[in-house]
């Protein structure tokens, strides 16, 4: 059984690497990065955002490896 905790994690780091991606695709398309044109370049936000998202992937990855290893 899953817990609701578990469900609202997961909605989270989706949100926050949909976020993250659309900012990289709008980085390599464009050469404009949102988020630093939002909150500066050099911000502790900024820098907060971009450690989130990464901190959003290795938990993705760990629970799909985790999802692989019960199949």
């Amino acid at each position: 059984m899953v817990s609701k905790n578990v469900h609202v994690i997961d909605l989270i780091t989706t949100i926050v690497l949909v976020i993250g991606g659309i900012n990289w695709g709008l980085v390599g398309l464009f050469d404009w990065n949102f988020i630093s044109s939002v909150f500066g370049f050099t911000s502790v936000l900024t820098r907060t955002l971009y450690s989130l998202v990464g901190i959003a992937a290795v938990y993705k990855i760990l629970t799909w490896v985790k999802t692989e290893k019960s199949r």
